[in-house]
């Protein structure tokens, strides 16, 4: 996980949870404790968080100002980036759509189960292409942001 996303992930757990432990959110994030130790201590120094002992053994976390001006600004990049990848899949899911179209195919098969996958599918319904599941129609591969058609089934 990147420091960015995880930073956002913390700042806007411990905002809605100032009494998370440092385990619950490495659960939440799938990763260590001690990532998750490495993050906050570097958000405590940054003057993003701050802690306070709620118990003996137990410390309540608070997002400062500048922890919210944080939260908000990773918010925006994050909406940013999300929408600059969406019209980037759009792009390369057009650009195969208006191949088969090109060659008169209405029909085909997508090979993909992410994100990405569900774009181009959407992307196809919108353009009028049916998506089927029979094995002998024009096959959209899809490998990570990579969106092309697969030769053997054009």
């Amino acid at each position: 996980m990147q420091p960015v996303e995880a930073d956002l992930t913390i700042l806007e757990h411990i905002e809605n949870e100032p009494d998370t432990s440092q385990a619950t959110l490495a659960e939440r994030l799938g990763v260590a404790v001690g990532t998750v130790n490495w993050h906050m201590k570097r958000l405590i120094q940054k003057g993003y968080i701050k802690v306070k002992r709620a118990q003996r053994r137990k410390l309540k976390y608070l997002i400062t100002p500048e922890g919210i001006a944080l939260r908000a600004k990773l918010t925006v990049d994050y909406l940013q980036s999300s929408l600059k990848l969406y019209r980037l899949v759009r792009e390369r899911s057009m650009r195969v759509i208006t191949t088969l179209k090109q060659i008169g195919v209405n029909e085909v098969r997508i090979d993909g189960d992410n994100e990405v996958t569900e774009i181009c599918r959407l992307t196809c319904l919108e353009q009028g292409l049916q998506i089927t599941q029979d094995p002998n129609a024009t096959l959209i591969h899809i490998d990570g942001l990579k969106i092309f058609l697969d030769e053997d089934k054009k």
